[in-house]
């Protein structure tokens, strides 16, 4: 093993203490992953930095100079921030999202940017106009999304470490396609200042990593009140690196509505297995129900839309990014946007407007709404009885590149596990518990707003036991 594939074996936390320690230094470690990152064939990246930067991190920074690959909808100033989107093809910020920025000041240097479905709208990674990312434990498939391509990266050993976005699942599902962690927060913990909006009142970014423990890192350093995010909260307590042995007196719901029918038989075993090792380890494991659950996803595909085809209606070809040549300002305005979206983009936003309009905004957006109020109300109760409820975070592994594109429905399915906590707004993380296959497995826990130090306990405890292996997929990853 060569001194590179050393570092890169290393945890992001583990990196980070060596850097501090004076056994690594930072350009060395940023040096080790831009090379693997340059040589992406997953197609992950859609921009890799050329150097790290000529100001390196201060010696105490607490996250010591570990690379950070961001997702494409943050934006970062001169890098491009594209969304994954031709209407973006070039475009350059003059600012940095607030979370990008803060994570550079405690010692992240900007890596590189991650590919996604078009304005994060997609659960395959097949939507962008940079092509699909490929899932690194089999390259004829997809990663998930709309996050895939910091999932793939983060799995194949690309990055250390990657900041994602979750509207209805677009962290916690790749995670589970790539065998890592994936952490969605209560919605309101990390600032959406500089986040490329799809649906405002969903849409909440993430960490991603290795492990429960460098997520929780890496999330420490993400969270709190922003002045330039009126949604932004401050988090009520610091937040801990995760310890612990066992579950005693952990209460764990089972929703009926959430682990049955649709679910894959060899996702259903991994679910199973870990439900019983959970048992082994102190927690009392009951079925509960979430009786809105069912009705989650045809909300989501409403709210949504609405909110998409709002925040959309920016890109019009006048003030930056794509703009296609015309004679008159309506044409232009109409070919800017028949040719800058792609087919899924412009599919939600005919969705959000119809749902909107005239005459059918009660209807449809009202009544959904509605539907999201007895969602929440459904949490809040389960939440009296138990401390988390569990579920598998995507019905199936991951599938075969083009297998579901001509088929949204189909496709809107690999969110039916994870869309509920969304609309809730509540904080879950996804886990590695097995392989079905040969192809990873995910188990989903969420907790109450603002829980997620004793949600990424409970993850740390079971990942521990559970002993999952994704070096397979590090492995592979160059060859």
């Amino acid at each position: 093993m060569s001194a590179n594939d050393e570092l890169i074996e290393l945890g992001a936390a583990e990196a980070a203490e060596a850097v501090r320690a004076g056994d690594v230094k930072p350009a060395e470690l940023f040096d080790a992953y831009r090379e693997r990152a340059a040589a992406d064939e997953l197609n992950a990246f859609t921009w890799v930095a050329d150097a790290a930067p000529v100001e390196g991190p201060a010696a105490d920074a607490p996250l010591g100079g570990v690379p950070l690959a961001v997702k494409d909808l943050f934006c970062t100033e001169g890098v491009p921030s594209q969304a994954g989107s031709r209407i973006l093809a070039g475009y350059r910020p003059p600012y940095t999202a607030s979370v990008v920025a803060r994570l550079a000041a405690a010692g992240t240097p900007l890596l590189g940017k991650t590919n996604q479905d078009e304005f994060a709208m997609g659960s395959s990674n097949e939507n962008s106009a940079f092509g699909p990312v490929r899932n690194p434990w089999d390259r004829e498939r997809v990663p998930g999304g709309s996050s895939g391509g910091s999932a793939a990266a983060v799995a194949a050993g690309l990055a250390p470490w990657a900041l994602g976005t979750d509207t209805g699942g677009s962290i916690r599902q790749p995670a589970a396609l790539c065998g890592i962690v994936g952490l969605k927060p209560t919605y309101g913990a990390v600032s959406r200042y500089g986040l490329i909006a799809f649906a405002s009142s969903l849409d909440q970014a993430g960490p991603f990593a290795r492990d429960v423990t460098d997520a929780a890192l890496l999330f420490r350093h993400m969270v709190g009140q922003d002045e330039l995010d009126s949604t932004s909260l401050a988090f009520p307590e610091p937040i801990a690196l995760p310890d612990g042995a066992d579950l005693t007196g952990v209460r764990l719901g089972v929703p009926e509505e959430l682990t049955g029918e649709g679910i894959e038989s060899g996702v259903r075993e991994a679910f199973s297995a870990t439900i019983a090792l959970a048992e082994q380890l102190g927690a009392s494991v009951e079925a509960c129900h979430l009786p809105h659950a069912p009705h989650a996803l045809s909300a989501y595909y409403l709210i949504a839309p609405a909110e998409a085809s709002s925040n959309l209606a920016r890109y019009d070809g006048v003030r930056y990014g794509y703009r296609a040549e015309a004679d008159d300002l309506l044409t232009m305005y109409l070919r800017t946007r028949a040719e800058g979206f792609g087919a899924e983009v412009k599919r939600r936003i005919m969705l959000g407007t119809y749902a909107l309009s005239s005459g059918y905004y009660d209807a449809y957006y009202g009544r959904a709404q509605k539907v999201r109020t007895k969602i929440a109300e459904d949490f809040r109760s389960a939440f009296e009885r138990f401390d988390f409820i569990v579920t598998p975070t995507s019905p199936t592994v991951a599938f075969r590149l083009g297998e579901k594109t001509a088929d949204p429905l189909s496709m809107y399915l690999n969110d039916f596990c994870t869309v509920p906590m969304s609309l809730a707004g509540i904080p879950a993380i996804s886990i590695p518990n097995g392989l079905s296959d040969g192809l990873p497995v995910g188990f989903q826990l969420a907790g109450p707003a603002f829980s997620e130090n004793r949600l990424l306990r409970a993850a740390y405890v079971l990942e521990q036991a559970l002993g999952f292996d994704g070096s397979q997929a590090r492995g592979g990853a160059e060859g």
